[in-house]
């Protein structure tokens, strides 16, 4: 029998787990990206040098190495390209390419919700600093002004006043890939925000999960999250209503099977919003922590749906206690020196991943590739959760040198 082969755009970390589920289940894994040091390349059957933005470029590579699926994960920048080569070659796929590019463009993505009766902030897209500016007295504030087409916090700003505002449209057209930023309403939240992940199976929810979304205001970038827990600060009226509107977001764009990372949150005044929903496994780990957490193993499912073959099946199950992943961090540039946890803290110590070594030069959270490793810890009870995660620094202490 011909052995299947699988092609994963990017090279980062949180590809590693997809790699270890495609070699037990005895795919050949290709890695591709433009950075040949990127460490999944090092764990993957074979490397290909390509720009995994430019879906020319992987479509003909995917057609050389004939392969039998594609897809990117907590990669954001392939899920264009993954979705083109998918539609391109007849693979199995997320769904139509023209609702994985609504998906994957902010403001687009805005104006379909709005067009489609879903609650949506108010939003503007723009193609020059001249254009943004020059549509200010629309503006009401806060707001936030972001690309539309980056991941990982990169390029996001809260502006709170006019004065602000040239400086936050500058740094979001400086890592905008396609030229393009968004400037919308920041939505005061209550409680915390939500980002995780969920599985649909041939355009159907088969698990939905939501956290809760926590940051570190003295970091680089406070709006890049710094911790995650489960289960999530929602009510079950209002997880309720975003499981619907999840589904009905996913059955109106056509979608079909994939791990969807999804970010949501509910106003002060309880109105429900999804902010963002894309066809990729989110970045810092989060289908690992709900592999944790409840036992639902997305990763393998995903990984044989893409070349295939029938995925095992996913089903809604409860969290089995209260869980939380610390994404470590450095607060400014420096030295890393060590790590240290204080025994007070009233937790099990599930995983320490660290990924770095004393010596390392480490840069100030200012993204999410940022960090320098993960805690994975359970507590017994909501309340000692709480009172932990509230401030981490009470019991976890990350040594940075100043250069």
């Amino acid at each position: 029998m011909k052995q299947k082969k699988l092609m994963l755009l990017g090279g980062i970390r949180y590809l590693l787990p997809v790699i270890k589920a495609a070699h037990e289940q005895g795919y050949y894994v290709i890695t591709a990206d433009y950075l040949p040091d990127n460490i999944a390349h090092k764990y993957s059957d074979e490397y290909v040098n390509v720009s995994i933005i430019d879906k020319e470029a992987v479509l003909k590579v995917a057609q050389e190495k004939q392969i039998d699926g594609i897809m990117s994960f907590g990669v954001d920048p392939g899920v264009v390209a993954a979705s083109y080569v998918q539609n391109k070659m007849g693979l199995p796929s997320f769904g139509p390419f023209e609702s994985v590019e609504i998906l994957q463009n902010k403001d687009k993505f805005r104006t379909f919700l709005a067009e489609n009766g879903f609650n949506v902030p108010w939003a503007f897209g723009f193609s020059s600093m001249e254009e943004a500016w020059q549509a200010r007295n629309n503006f009401s504030y806060p707001l936030i002004v972001k690309p539309t087409d980056s991941a990982g916090s990169k390029g996001c700003t809260r502006v709170d006043s006019e004065e602000e505002l040239p400086t936050a449209i500058e740094y979001a057209f400086k890592y905008t890939i396609g030229g393009h930023i968004i400037i919308e309403e920041f939505l005061e939240k209550k409680g915390c925000s939500s980002d995780t992940d969920s599985y649909a199976l041939e355009g159907k929810l088969k698990f939905v999960s939501f956290s809760a979304q926590r940051f570190d205001a003295k970091a680089t970038n406070p709006y890049t999250p710094a911790a995650y827990s489960w289960p999530s600060t929602f009510t079950k009226e209002e997880e309720g209503y975003l499981t619907k509107e999840i589904q009905r977001l996913i059955t109106l764009l056509g979608m079909k099977t994939s791990v969807f990372n999804i970010e949501t949150r509910v106003s002060p005044s309880n109105k429900p919003y999804i902010m963002e929903l894309t066809p990729r496994g989110g970045g810092n780990r989060l289908c690992e922590m709900l592999r944790y957490a409840t036992g639902v193993d997305m990763i393998t499912a995903i990984t044989r749906a893409m070349v295939g073959d029938e995925p095992d099946a996913i089903e809604q199950k409860p969290y089995n206690g209260h869980w939380a992943e610390i994404i470590l961090h450095a607060e400014k540039d420096g030295e890393f020196v060590g790590l240290q946890i204080d025994s007070s803290l009233p937790a099990e110590i599930v995983e320490e991943d660290l990924w770095v070594n004393p010596g390392d030069f480490v840069h100030g959270f200012e993204a999410a590739n940022d960090a320098i490793g993960t805690l994975v810890l359970r507590f017994d009870n909501a309340e000692e959760l709480e009172k932990a995660i509230a401030d981490p620094k009470q019991w976890l202490n990350v040594i940075i040198r100043k250069p």
